[in-house]
């Protein structure tokens, strides 16, 4: 499928970049933002959820195999919309993550205007990374870009990036995360706060650098570990300040340009 002068369009108005980063490539900013803001959950809660992650399919098993022509399916939407989309949703630094969930909101977020949301995200992308990375260690599966190096990512993706572990996603743990944290903050948006973190998990599929089980089973590790977030005493008081910038940002009514190039994306179905 070729780049047409409307997909061109819509990466301006995205304002994607090829050289967004992933997750993986920024993982010495992530951790040290993380480790600034501090975590909600203890170490022994991240173990155990980590524990709790089921293992990738058996390499050449049936699901594994299912998995690989999958994943090879979706290289029909490399240079699309959705391809383009995938790449924006490569940058999960909360301070520009926020620009992911305007259009689900129908307002724009700012960082500068929302101090304690930024805050509170960082603590959840500490949290969903940090046990991630705990679940991958007990067995590295190989990313789709590192069994095919010629296989292009949406991103700048460095030899590291394509050789470290693919199971579970990190990136779509943090996604779903987000979306879990969005919609408890926004409550009356719920499903919508939730699909566009369901989204950014997705886009790990679309850019190769994650299998569908990987992403499946990330982003369930993502949800369960937003559930133990928000169970803890410390939580409902951050999420009052960050309503109230919500609030504050929803009364100055300001929208995103790229509402309409979004859905476009959005509206293309998976291969």
């Amino acid at each position: 499928m070729r780049v047409t002068d409307g997909v061109a369009v819509a990466a301006l108005v995205l304002g994607l970049s090829a050289c967004a980063p992933s997750l993986r490539t920024a993982a010495p900013m992530a951790a040290a933002a993380g480790s600034a803001a501090g975590s909600w959950l203890e170490a022994g809660q991240r173990q155990a959820l980590a524990a709790a992650v089921p293992p990738a399919p058996v390499e050449g098993s049936e699901a594994a195999r299912a998995d690989i022509a999958a994943s090879d399916r979706l290289r029909a939407l490399e240079n699309t919309d959705r391809w383009l989309l995938a790449t924006r949703h490569a940058e999960l630094r909360p301070a520009l993550a926020l620009a992911h969930f305007d259009c689900a909101l129908g307002f724009r977020l700012t960082a500068a205007d929302s101090p304690r949301l930024v805050a509170l995200l960082e603590r959840v992308l500490h949290d969903a990374d940090e046990t991630a990375e705990l679940a991958k260690a007990r067995a590295p599966r190989p990313r789709p870009v590192a069994v095919d190096p010629d296989r292009p990512a949406c991103q700048v993706a460095s030899p590291a990036a394509r050789a470290s572990p693919s199971h579970p996603s990190g990136s779509a743990a943090v996604g779903a995360a987000y979306g879990a944290a969005f919609a408890a903050l926004v409550p009356e948006q719920a499903d919508a706060l939730n699909r566009i973190g369901h989204e950014i998990a997705v886009s790990r599929m679309v850019c190769g650098m994650h299998y569908p089980s990987d992403v499946v089973t990330g982003e369930d590790l993502g949800r369960a570990v937003f559930g133990a977030i928000a169970a803890t005493p410390a939580f409902a008081a951050e999420a009052a300040g960050a309503r109230q910038e919500i609030a504050a940002a929803r009364a100055r009514g300001l929208t995103s340009p790229a509402c309409a190039a979004e859905r476009a994306a959005l509206a293309i179905p998976l291969p």
